[in-house]
């Protein structure tokens, strides 16, 4: 089998390459080897492919904000791109893993309480998303679903490395805990932080297991917090004291994209699929940070 990975060169593609059990079987694709929003290109390339090829899609317009200006742009690599990529392996009959978010849920924007505390479902519908982020990438699931019914969409959350070279939520808290004395950080914004290593070894395990075939699946690490919890987290597990950071609302950093008050996603389809689920989200975070 040979694994195809595009976005690369991102945080998970680059998760994907380090916990690869057999590296040489992988196929690591930047936007410059191939354009997923060229139909052209994708489908001479794809021309290529072989029943026993699987092509993991963890390229995404994952810059949130910039998004509500770049609707085109963001449309182009959430919902074009992935839907030229379906249509490829379900010519050539190979696999595709399509990337997706928690912020494809509709639930209400913060700082407006959720008022819910039940985590979200695969087959959790609604209307449509707050942010031109979410819309897109949801955009992307529904077009994927259609070209190919084979292919298996797997939702994440708040993914990090905490790499000192990132710029992810995790490094970036480790990285001003030695610039400021004291910190803000949003506490009305809920969800599951989620070690990109941890998210890439449950990808190899699906793809080992040749689980979720024409699935939804959901996978973050196990439990919930807040941009604040996390920030708390960051500064614990590294020997800082976490009081240094202080509560704020969505209200007071105001933001171009409107955030999901509440995006946990349950784990229990990624279970009933046979997967192991990942560990603790705050485990994940030492993980990621102390080794």
């Amino acid at each position: 089998m040979r694994v195809f990975v595009t976005g690369g060169d991102g945080q998970l593609g680059t998760a994907l390459r380090d916990t690869c059990p057999e590296p040489g079987a992988l196929v690591s694709l930047t936007s410059a080897d191939l354009d997923i929003t060229d139909a052209d290109r994708v489908a001479d390339w794809g021309a290529s492919l072989r029943p026993d090829d699987l092509i993991l899609n963890c390229a995404a317009y994952t810059r949130v904000d910039d998004a509500e200006a770049n609707i085109d742009a963001a449309t182009a690599v959430n919902a074009v791109g992935p839907a030229n990529l379906a249509r490829a392996t379900a010519g050539s009959g190979a696999r595709l893993i399509h990337l997706s978010t928690d912020y494809v849920f509709d639930g209400p924007a913060a700082p407006e309480p959720s008022g819910r505390t039940t985590p979200y479902e695969p087959t959790d519908t609604g209307g449509e998303p707050p942010s031109v982020y979410g819309r897109t990438k949801l955009a992307g699931e529904r077009a994927v679903r259609a070209a190919d019914p084979r292919a298996t969409i797997i939702r994440t959350a708040w993914v990090y490395t905490g790499a000192p070279e990132s710029n992810d939520f995790v490094a970036t808290m480790r990285r001003l805990a030695g610039e400021r004395e004291r910190l803000t950080v949003v506490d009305d914004q809920r969800g599951s932080p989620t070690y990109a290593h941890d998210l890439a070894d449950g990808l190899w395990e699906v793809i080992g297991r040749d689980a979720g075939r024409g699935a939804i699946l959901h996978a973050t690490n196990a439990g919930e917090t807040t941009w604040y919890g996390l920030a708390r987290e960051v500064f614990a597990v590294t020997g800082l004291d976490p009081d240094r950071v202080g509560a704020c609302g969505t209200a007071d950093f105001p933001r171009p994209a409107p955030r999901p008050a509440y995006s946990v996603l349950s784990s229990r389809s990624w279970t009933e699929a046979g997967l192991t689920p990942l560990r603790d989200w705050r485990d994940a975070v030492a993980a990621a940070l102390v080794g």
